[in-house]
């Protein structure tokens, strides 16, 4: 069979697979053999790299290959189900301990060999092996062993027993990709066979190269064939501004633009004027300007006679932008106006009905722009803002709507995230890109460091000496409220919870000090009068969620402290970064974290690496040296 045949070709069409068990898969998005053949294993097992039972120390991370030899028990104890036996190789004896797994009575069987991937513990006097993942054995010679995701009923041994079935289907003549595409690289059925049970890591690596060739190739033919459709599209919005149409909006502005700003407001300007309707991309930094480049395009496109557009991921960014665009543009004509889900009953209908009749030439929003019934008179510009936190369909759908539409609107997005150029060619293919690389006079870089908890005596010292000298401080937690349980592996630090670490600020370290909180869960009024009480200077220290991550200035606050920084994700962290830094004087950014797990410390050093000015290949070659401190808590 080839890929169209197998996505035609229902699971139960495998041996082994009933309607139940088809079921099961469905729950996990599997719902036809090609889609099973791309259920690829999340990890993998190395049967041959296993630790006898007589070598198991504390502590550590162990596979045992081993024979359950007493009967499997459940007992509770402390609102928990507690599943135990005993597990033996030819080396010696170790407890097994499960926690509020009672399902493994029945799953596991006395007698029988299986694989245990755990951690090693001693507590009272004895060793014993916690929460371990099981899996079953092959029959044939120790081995690489996939390890799938799982959900509902379904087992690892079920997961590859149907997956074998698949390959044995899958034609080893079918390759999608001509032969000149595809030299010095895997055979595609083979790419598939040693992806999912490989002979060895080499001939996993070599697979895992083939398939990720395939989707990225077959991601640019999408975008290239996408971007010469957009080119040679002669339909497009045109928009010619008349002669020296940016005096007016230069001279009201109390500071000049960066020479960055002005480079880009060119090519904007050529983009506009050209019958193919534009589809740029614009990078820039928190604080490189990126917002007045997209005014000064929504005035040329006001100028024109034609609606702009603005989309922002949150409603406090979107207020942001629009406080801002009526203390700019309004002076200068251009009526503006706000959509939120916040804006309701009449005072939405009324809104809604001057939009379609041309009364309002710019509207700021978030997702409500893209909900019916919001219909443009004359739409030529649409903007969106941290793009990164829109998929490409609302783009398209808030470029897509409806009015006296002469031709394709010209689209304009924006993020502050870094993207190397590659990544960016890639992800961004479709579109032309622009980059402000020049920050505006007196800003000053923030500078950035990382430590672990044992350095909270120091930093609330620090926090203190910047409300002293008149400044005010940042305080992100990754999570709302401690969870009454919190699961969570036992390598894990604790996370600091918004609400607790500011009743323990407010009470034990700082009873002298304003400290507000902050987080998703409030009303809007309630994040309105914290937000008001920052940025007048009245809050001196903001514990918070990421509800900050985007849309919150204020020049003042000069310090960024991000609790549990291994839990948020690389745009995360440059967001938060940019909150501080945006007034002249000198900013901090502190990323605290007790991670000693190789993926989180990686993740969060290579971001580290970057925002002290190294270069990516110099993250990659000292990274070992970078683990290995950040490990070290220093």
């Amino acid at each position: 069979m080839n890929k169209k045949e197998l996505s035609a070709a229902e699971l139960t069409f495998l041996k082994g697979i009933g309607p139940g068990r088809a079921e099961l898969f469905f729950a996990q998005g599997v719902r036809n053999l090609w889609d099973l053949l791309e259920y690829f294993p999340r990890n993998y097992l190395d049967e041959r790299a296993r630790t006898p039972i007589g070598n198991v120390r504390d502590q550590e991370l162990v596979l045992l290959r081993a024979r359950v030899c007493a009967p499997v028990r459940n007992f509770h104890a402390r609102r928990m189900t507690i599943t135990s036996t005993r597990i033996a190789d030819e080396t010696g004896q170790i407890e097994a301990v499960w926690y509020n797994q009672p399902y493994l009575v029945k799953n596991l069987q006395e007698g029988k060999v299986y694989l245990f991937e755990g951690k090693v513990k001693f507590s009272r006097g004895r060793l014993s092996l916690n929460a371990a993942k099981v899996m079953p054995v092959k029959d044939e010679m120790p081995g690489i062993v996939p390890v799938y995701p799982l959900g509902g009923g379904l087992t690892q041994k079920i997961v590859s027993a149907a997956v074998k079935g698949a390959l044995e289907l899958l034609s080893p003549e079918f390759d999608p990709l001509p032969m000149h595409y595809r030299q010095n690289l895997m055979d595609f059925s083979k790419a598939y066979e040693q992806i999912h049970f490989p002979a060895s890591f080499e001939e996993m690596e070599k697979a895992r190269k083939r398939l990720v060739f395939d989707e990225l190739f077959i991601q640019q033919l999408a975008l290239r064939s996408q971007k010469l459709s957009r080119q040679e599209n002669q339909g497009g919005v045109v928009m010619n501004p008349p002669e020296n149409w940016q005096d007016a909006l230069l001279s009201s502005l109390p500071y000049p633009l960066t020479g960055a700003q002005a480079k880009v407001i060119q090519e904007i300007c050529r983009d506009l004027s050209d019958v193919r309707p534009m589809n740029r991309l614009l990078q820039g930094d928190v604080g490189s300007g990126k917002t007045m480049v997209a005014f000064f395009s929504v005035y040329a496109a006001f100028l024109c006679g034609y609606q702009s557009a603005l989309m922002a991921p949150t409603e406090v960014l979107a207020r942001q932008h629009f406080k801002e665009a009526s203390r700019v543009l309004e002076p200068l004509g251009v009526r503006t106006a706000l959509l939120t889900g916040t804006v309701t009953g009449k005072e939405r209908q009324t809104l809604l009905e001057k939009l379609k009749n041309g009364e309002i030439d710019f509207l700021i929003g978030t997702h409500a722009l893209i909900q019916d019934p919001v219909v443009f008179y004359r739409p030529g510009l649409v903007i969106t803002d941290e793009q990164h936190r829109f998929g490409v369909r609302q783009r398209w759908m808030l470029a897509q709507k409806d009015g006296e539409q002469e031709g394709l609107v010209n689209v304009l997005v924006m993020t502050a995230t870094p993207i190397p150029r590659t990544l960016a060619m890639i992800l961004y293919g479709d579109m032309d890109i622009s980059v402000l690389d020049e920050m505006p006079p007196g800003r000053t870089p923030v500078k950035t460091y990382s430590v672990n908890t044992s350095y909270d005596e120091r930093l609330y010292q620090f926090i203190r000496r910047q409300v002293e000298e008149g400044h005010q401080v940042y305080v992100i937690c990754p999570m709302v409220e401690e969870a009454e349980e919190t699961e969570m592996e036992d390598d894990q630090p604790p996370l600091r919870s918004a609400v607790g670490y500011q009743a323990y600020l407010s009470e034990m370290i700082f009873p002298d000090i304003p400290v507000g909180l902050l987080h998703g869960q409030m009303k809007n009024a309630e994040k309105d009068a914290q937000m008001t009480a920052f940025a007048r200077g009245e809050t001196k220290i903001l514990v918070s969620t990421t509800v900050v991550e985007v849309g919150v200035n204020v020049p003042n606050a000069t310090l960024m402290i991000v609790e549990n920084a291994e839990r948020f994700g690389l745009s995360q962290l440059h967001q938060l970064r940019g909150r501080v830094g945006r007034g002249r004087d000198e900013s901090y950014c502190v990323l605290v974290s007790d991670q000693k797990k190789a993926e989180g410390s990686l993740r969060f050093n290579g971001w580290f690496l970057h925002r002290r000015g190294r270069s990516e290949a110099s993250g990659r070659r000292r990274c070992f040296r970078v683990e290995a401190a950040w490990s070290a808590g220093v």
